[in-house]
């Protein structure tokens, strides 16, 4: 991130001001339907010039380049199906740049979890050159092209969102002087994403990032900024609070204050998406080495109590009642589950579910420690003696409560299997509660003083 940053050598002129006003125009129009509260329409000079130049402007003196060699950036880097797209994209013609999550983490020399392509190349287009693939999507349609066994994603410049698409074209008229059209293509391209760090473009081949929208400046100071307002943002796609929170959590992050706010006042938003949708966010917030944070934000911003509202419940009544964070056992146990994944070697979603319904067990049926320690070690270790005896000669008493009852009672072997197997059978039926409303409001009915909603997202 030391590496040097380059303006243009020829700067490009602003647009005229009437271009700039006819460009103006559809946006305003937009704020007025989206920017209203209560049926009130907010007034023109409470929205800040500064935001809505941030979408509308074309500021092409503050666009930079980067070169990647100096930041660090290898195309080893790239995954080998990745590479693949790129080539067969460019012999057939085809601008192609590698976008979004995947740049912003290889700066931060980080291993992407995935490699997301974008090109010049229609979805048709791509289709035609690449036998195995098929295109997702309704509101954000996109190429899946299956590499051996790894799926790249390829989306189109051609392509927009539906709430895009009520934008006014952009003609090539509009063009500003003396601005180079695949700047513009970008640029374009950029403004139509979520956050800042999410805007880069990266040209593996001429080795070059774009950077339109301070996408690196926000990286060095570690800040996350929306590209267009915040409050229009996450209203136009309300899973962009949940994506901006698991960033933020795995990347160690901080929210501006306009993020902070908008989070605040759409946070119920996120009950309109599909409850596919609210579960793949879920996994990725619990499943790519960033639980704990992540849980940590959404109960900062009242989104567990909507995702997961008997442990939202359970934390804020463990909380209240011991302040001190290390004594709170179910984020002990995302915590040691971070130190084994990450964004590129994540787990399974069922070892994440399993530990939500092995925790619920607990509290309905508190265990001895060394039950506890038994039932853990048999799982990995596969055999019920080789497990028996490793918690019997490494066994420590954990003080949680309540789901610990009492510290490493003496009993036989006998006795042992089978307080063991019972442990299991209850972490089988505890499962139900994750999935059934009928079980969750039963569970919640320990926490009576606690405001939670009474479904869940499974």
């Amino acid at each position: 991130m030391a590496a040097r940053i380059f303006r243009r050598k020829q700067p490009f002129f602003s647009p005229p001001l009437l271009s700039r006003i006819y460009n103006l125009c559809p946006y305003l129009k937009r704020w007025k339907h989206t920017c209203s509260k209560e049926g009130e329409v907010v007034r023109l000079r409470d929205i800040t010039w500064r935001s809505i130049a941030r979408e509308s402007s074309y500021d092409a003196a503050t666009w930079k380049t980067l070169d990647s060699s100096s930041a660090g950036i290898m195309n080893s880097d790239i995954s080998s199906p990745t590479w693949t797209v790129l080539k067969i994209l460019q012999c057939k013609g085809f601008d192609a740049y590698l976008v979004g999550g995947c740049v912003r983490d290889l700066l931060l020399k980080r291993k992407p979890k995935d490699f997301d392509i974008v090109t010049t190349a229609s979805l048709k287009q791509i289709k035609k050159n690449f036998h195995r693939s098929r295109v997702v999507g309704r509101r954000f349609p996109i190429c899946h092209v299956q590499i051996r066994d790894c799926t790249v994603e390829v989306s189109s410049f051609n392509t927009t969102g539906r709430h895009v698409k009520e934008r006014e074209t952009t003609h090539s008229s509009q063009i500003p002087t003396n601005c180079d059209e695949k700047d513009f293509i970008r640029w374009k391209n950029c403004m139509e994403r979520d956050f800042t760090i999410n805007g880069l473009f990266y040209d593996p081949f001429n080795r070059v990032i774009y950077d339109y929208i301070d996408g690196i400046k926000d990286l060095k100071i570690c800040k996350m900024h929306t590209i267009i307002p915040a409050h229009l943002s996450f209203t136009e796609d309300s899973a962009r609070i949940l994506r901006g929170l698991r960033i933020a959590a795995r990347l160690g992050l901080q929210f501006s204050s306009e993020i902070t706010a908008a989070i605040h006042e759409l946070s119920s938003s996120i009950m309109t998406l599909p409850k596919s949708r609210l579960i793949m966010e879920l996994n990725f917030m619990l499943a790519y080495g960033a639980a704990e944070p992540s849980i940590h934000l959404l109960q900062k911003f009242k989104l567990l109590e909507i995702l997961l509202p008997f442990h939202a419940a359970y934390l804020a009544n463990q909380t209240k009642s011991q302040p001190t964070r290390s004594s709170i056992m179910l984020m002990d146990i995302f915590s040691n589950l971070d130190k084994v994944l990450s964004a590129d070697r994540p787990s399974d979603s069922t070892l994440w579910l399993a530990l939500l319904a092995f925790h619920l067990a607990l509290l309905d049926h508190p265990q001895d420690a060394l039950v506890v320690w038994t039932f853990s070690s048999i799982l990995y270790h596969g055999l019920w003696s080789k497990g028996m005896q490793f918690a019997r000669e490494n066994a420590i008493y954990a003080k949680f409560v309540p789901e610990i009852s009492t510290s490493l009672a003496t009993i036989s072997d006998e006795s042992l299997l089978e307080e063991v197997s019972h442990l299991a059978s209850l972490v089988k039926s505890s499962s139900i509660a994750l999935t059934s409303n009928d079980a969750l409001q039963q569970s919640m009915a320990r926490y009576p003083n606690q405001a939670s909603r009474s479904d869940t997202c499974f």
